[in-house]
């Protein structure tokens, strides 16, 4: 007589997995954010910078719409001539000194894709827009700390 096997059916294996770990932009991103006037002197966003422990934000007009980024190099610039020319630095806008052709970021890409922009333009920091308003920045080290996050399964 024959031995038979007592293990019975075997389970069937889903062998397609869920993704469940947030990869969005959205889901890392900064959301309350600092944020400077162009008619603002270059000496209160470098008290600004120093008070929240940031090193740049978005410089938006009257009307809540983004029109430049400022950042700390963009200060170094203003210091620089300051000193050459032994003038204040207290009579200087951001206007003067912001970055005005912004680059931004959606809020519904990939960390993966994001990471990619930021190695591409080497940028410290990205606005993140939606529907053309701003929603929130961020940054490379907000990408990195995202990649940590995902486990070796979710690449």
């Amino acid at each position: 007589m024959g031995i038979k096997s007592f293990q019975g059916p075997r389970a069937k294996v889903d062998v397609k997995k869920e993704y469940d770990a947030p990869i969005l932009v959205s889901d890392y991103m900064t959301k309350k954010l600092v944020t400077f006037t162009p008619d603002q002197s270059i000496l209160e966003v470098m008290e600004q910078f120093t008070k929240y422990n940031i090193s740049g934000g978005p410089v938006m007009d009257d009307n809540g719409f983004l029109v430049g980024i400022i950042s700390e190099a963009d200060c170094m610039k203003q210091i620089s001539e300051s000193r050459y020319f032994n003038q204040p630095i207290l009579d200087k806008s951001v206007e003067k000194f912001m970055t005005k052709e912004v680059e931004t970021i959606p809020h519904d890409i990939s960390i993966f894709d994001a990471a990619g922009i930021f190695d591409k333009h080497n940028r410290r920091r990205l606005p993140v827009m939606k529907d053309g308003i701003l929603v929130g920045q961020i940054s490379r080290k907000d990408i990195v700390v995202a990649a940590l996050k995902l486990t070796g399964h979710s690449w």
